[in-house]
């Protein structure tokens, strides 16, 4: 910039370019699996691929459950826990795919979900 004054694009933004670095976007796509799914997000593991020119998603990470003896006690725990694991999952992608594209802007092609385990939680998620 010369003279204090920003040049203006023909969009009327501000010339130059933006990047959100690799570690950026993990931490938002971890920060979102974690969230979503009830676990810590020092337990997701996410990686990006190219896509023709969007990113693939892939998350590996464990499930946070209702604890199996309060099931036991109380089936509809499960319900007010977010549901089975598979409809969790499902679920997930879209909820996954938008806040990650809301939060940084980048375009989603697909995210793909691998559960690695479980953990038990009291907490209960309506969603």
């Amino acid at each position: 910039m010369t003279g204090g004054a920003a040049r203006q694009g023909e969009s009327g933004s501000l010339a130059g370019h933006n990047r959100i670095s690799t570690q950026a976007l993990t931490s938002v796509a971890r920060g979102a699996a974690a969230e979503i799914f009830d676990v810590a997000p020092a337990d997701v593991r996410v990686s990006f691929a190219d896509d023709g020119g969007l990113l693939a998603l892939s998350v590996s990470l464990p499930i946070g459950i209702p604890p199996l003896t309060a099931v036991v006690r109380d089936p509809d725990r499960v319900a007010a826990h977010g549901g089975p694991i598979w409809s969790r999952a499902v679920h997930a992608k879209v909820a996954i795919l938008d806040r990650v594209a809301a939060l940084s802007g980048s375009g989603l092609s697909r995210v793909n979900i691998r559960i690695t385990g479980v953990r038990a939680t009291e907490r209960s998620r309506v969603r």
